[in-house]
């Protein structure tokens, strides 16, 4: 039960207020009453206050201070105007009820083995037109889902639509998967080509947690194609549309053919070592000029040894064999990306897995992930 105690103040030109009086009026929210009392000369002011029975009630028909007559702060004091919230506590119940604020949720942390990436590409450097981008995996993952929506490939400052391809890694001890990027078709010459790939914490299947995140920043240099043809015995390089060079050649013999297919330069050596081993066929040898095509050991090398056969007939042992002068200038022009395209060889396909065979797939294909499913 609540009881309204109702006070009349007198014009202020009658009445003098003391600063307790006051300071006990504004407490009970009467600051506005008190301040139009002082602004009229001749009417007296009514106050009502709201109080609950029990409530200790003093002679001036307010409730009293937790401390009562104690002194005001001195800011309050000095300004007159009502103290600071808590300086003066009534008894009367609270003119509003204080918001009441959600306690913040924590969110455990994901947990898992760490698998680690690394990129093979390099920040700031060129690459042909047909290289993917490249990364290396720590352990073999079993759900690609979150890397793939993590990622955002921008040509020249616009995003792209390409997709990865997931597959066995043996180039890195510890990496034992690889992952490569690319669009439908080449990437276009002379651009600016970035990935940002912040997949820390993100989750690479149950119980897998990736630990780091990848940026790349590079660029493409002119389309660099060549096109190799068994029927001819010719190697014919094209410079963004231009012809560089038309070079005989001398590819794999039929018992060690070369294969068809669209392969991308993956290395350059000044002098590769190259070894073999089949019975009657064995040699030990530094070859110059040397242009790796796959993993398992094509190259584009300069072969003084078998110069007479050079445009004539395919005698090498998988390689493209070059004349020493005509491999120098191949060398010297070629960027590791650069894209050879063979034809008619008599050996089968390059496999995808066989360095960076990547174009050899149908997009449709290649846009199921390979060996881990990305949809």
């Amino acid at each position: 039960m609540s009881i309204d105690v109702t006070t009349k103040v007198p014009p202020m030109s009658s009445l003098s207020l003391s600063r307790r009086t006051f300071l006990a009026v504004a407490a009970l929210g009467g600051l506005e009453a008190v301040l139009t009392a002082c602004t009229s000369s001749s009417s007296p002011v009514v106050v009502t206050t709201t109080v609950t029975p029990g409530d200790p009630v003093s002679s001036a028909g307010v409730a009293p201070s937790s401390a009562a007559g104690a002194a005001p702060s001195s800011a309050a004091a000095s300004s007159g105007a009502a103290p600071a919230s808590g300086a003066v506590s009534s008894g009367a119940p609270a003119a509003s009820t204080p918001p009441v604020t959600a306690s913040p949720t924590t969110t455990a942390a994901p947990t898992g083995k760490p698998v680690h990436v690394r990129l093979y590409q390099g920040d700031g450097k060129t690459y042909g037109v047909g290289l993917p981008i490249i990364v290396y995996m720590s352990k073999v993952i079993t759900d690609a889902k979150a890397f793939v929506k993590a990622t955002t490939v921008k040509v020249n400052g616009t995003v792209i639509q390409g997709a990865w391809y997931f597959q066995k890694s043996a180039i890195y001890s510890g990496y034992p998967m690889e992952a490569h990027y690319r669009p439908q078709t080449y990437w276009p010459a002379h651009a600016a080509i970035s990935l940002d790939l912040p997949i820390k914490n993100v989750s690479a299947g149950k119980g897998l947690l990736f630990d780091d995140s990848l940026t790349l920043s590079i660029k493409t240099g002119a389309a660099n194609i060549t096109m190799v043809d068994g029927a001819t015995e010719r190697l014919v390089t094209t410079s963004d549309g231009l012809v560089k060079f038309n070079f005989p050649v001398s590819l794999g013999k039929a018992s060690t053919p070369t294969f068809n297919g669209t392969k991308v330069i993956m290395e350059r050596a000044k002098l590769e070592r190259m070894i073999g081993t089949t019975p009657g066929d064995e040699y030990d040898l530094e070859v110059p000029w040397s242009c790796r095509l796959t993993n398992s050991g094509e190259f584009i090398h300069a072969a003084s040894w078998n110069g007479g056969n050079i445009g004539q007939r395919s005698t090498s042992n998988g390689c493209t064999n070059l004349n020493v002068d005509a491999a120098k200038q191949f060398f010297d022009f070629a960027l590791i990306g650069d894209v050879a395209v063979y034809k008619n060889t008599g050996g089968g396909d390059m496999p995808v897995w066989d360095g960076y065979g990547d174009w050899n797939l149908s997009w449709a294909e290649w846009s199921r992930g390979g060996a881990v499913s990305t949809s």
